[in-house]
């Protein structure tokens, strides 16, 4: 059987590493860190909910240790304001099945000791990766934004941005509620603020208190909400965010105040520049590598498409390679692969974050007063809540309503469907519903 190597130990190169391991591959897993390191020692390097899409993969590879354990999150609860406390627009979409974010810390270490390949705990150099792609039929880098990722050129048909569009922040709490006031299901809730960023409130399981909440800032740079790039400690997160809620976010202050720290280790700071890399890293001895998952499309975790896209890749490479048989994984082969996977899959996944990344485009407008009114219940099924349910079904698949997005004629036709009706009725009856919104909470 032929040999597979794979640089990495995040989610996406676990994940790998099981899949070729039920096909029957010999793999040798590298991580720069031992499990009990990951579990104690770490940092989450990120959220990394989960839709259904790459839960069902990880469920097909008995992988979902904690599905009666972890919060079942069941949709969105969205507010959008064009400027300060102006609540404009508010969106509670469901979800056909729930969505799931688990402790990566916890995840890393249960697939870990469960992996029954190879494992060489080694921290890998470029030198170190040559002489593994000598001992490999093929080596897969799953490094994550590590120096490895360097190897592979950007691409720069596929990567709009050359800097980062946001500015980053993530803290694990614990001790505040499990719900918000007025939604009737446990979803993520995002706060869109159109002159400074977006706050996002995400359902988790921790990896030592269980229920808790990953909360995400998103600030522009040099807006109001930018106050963390200096912090310290997970302490000077929290009370940054406290800050920034009660400021910018008045109605979520009551909810947010009893919170405290899940861990030491359970922040973040920093800043993603959303890149397309090639798939192809040429070594110096000639021989070819390829990767997967943050090492060749780096998204910005606005729209929770990263670790998403990552598992539908990990399944499309597995796949490819077991369909290869006995044929060399030359760079052609691993450039026409990921060349697939990129325009049937991550390409809507990259346009749909881009999307949250720019101002609102009309289009995108349209859906959200048409959906105006939609309130999340699981006994409505009006048309204004099948376009919301539909706009929070789009991050499980972005391929269904991406496109969309930046064309009005389609947008129309999306909710023609949703609603059964033509798109002027639910035109006029959201924008009037919007308006004795806006009167009503001036009055």
């Amino acid at each position: 059987m032929r040999t597979i190597a794979i640089i990495g130990s995040g989610i996406i190169g676990l994940i790998a590493a099981h899949a070729l391991r039920r096909r029957g591959y010999h793999v040798t897993l590298y991580s720069d860190r031992t499990a009990e390191q990951w579990l104690n020692e770490s940092r989450p390097t990120g959220t990394a909910a989960r839709f259904d899409m790459a839960l069902s993969y990880e469920r097909e590879l008995g992988l979902n240790h904690w599905d009666d354990a972890a919060p079942r999150g069941e949709g969105v609860f969205l507010t959008f304001c064009p400027k300060l406390h102006n609540q404009l627009i508010r969106l509670i979409g469901r979800a056909p099945r729930p969505f799931q974010a688990v402790d990566l810390r916890l995840q890393c270490h249960r697939w870990m000791n469960d992996f029954d390949g190879t494992l060489v705990i080694e921290n890998v150099t470029v030198e170190r990766l040559d002489a593994i792609a000598r001992e490999h039929d093929l080596t897969i880098v799953a490094a994550g934004r590590a120096d490895l990722c360097r190897l592979f050129p950007r691409d720069d048909a596929r990567s709009t941005y050359d800097s980062a569009q946001r500015n980053l922040a993530m803290v694990i709490t614990t001790g505040g509620p499990m719900s918000f006031e007025g939604c009737p299901l446990t979803p993520v809730k995002f706060e869109f603020l159109g002159t400074d960023g977006e706050a996002f409130f995400v359902p988790y399981f921790h990896k030592d208190r269980g229920p808790a909440w990953n909360i995400l800032f998103e600030p522009k740079p040099g807006s109001r909400m930018d106050r963390f790039t200096s912090a310290k400690s997970g302490e000077e997160v929290l009370a940054i965010a406290k800050q920034v809620i009660h400021e910018l976010f008045p109605w979520d202050d009551e909810w947010m105040r009893p919170m405290q720290l899940a861990d030491p280790n359970g922040w973040l700071t920093g800043r993603v520049v959303p890149t397309v890399r090639k798939p192809v890293a040429t070594l110096p001895s000639g021989r070819v590598v390829t990767a997967i998952g943050d090492t060749v499309i780096s998204y910005d975790p606005i729209a929770a498409q990263g670790a998403n896209s990552g598992v539908k890749q990990t399944r499309h490479l597995v796949d490819a390679i077991a369909a290869r048989g006995d044929q060399p994984f030359d760079a052609a082969w691993m450039t026409s692969t990921f060349d697939e996977f990129f325009e049937t899959h991550a390409r809507f996944a990259c346009d749909f974050t881009n999307l949250f990344l720019e101002p609102i485009p009309p289009p995108a407008k349209e859906l959200l007063i048409a959906q105006y009114g939609s309130d999340g219940r699981a006994d409505n099924d009006s048309g204004q809540q099948c376009i919301a349910d539909a706009f929070f079904a789009n991050f499980n698949d972005p391929r269904e309503l991406t496109a969309a997005f930046g064309d009005m004629r389609r947008m129309r036709e999306v909710i023609e469907k949703e609603t059964g009706r033509s798109w002027i009725r639910s035109a006029v009856r959201g924008r009037a519903a919007v308006l004795r919104n806006q009167l009503f909470s001036r009055s």
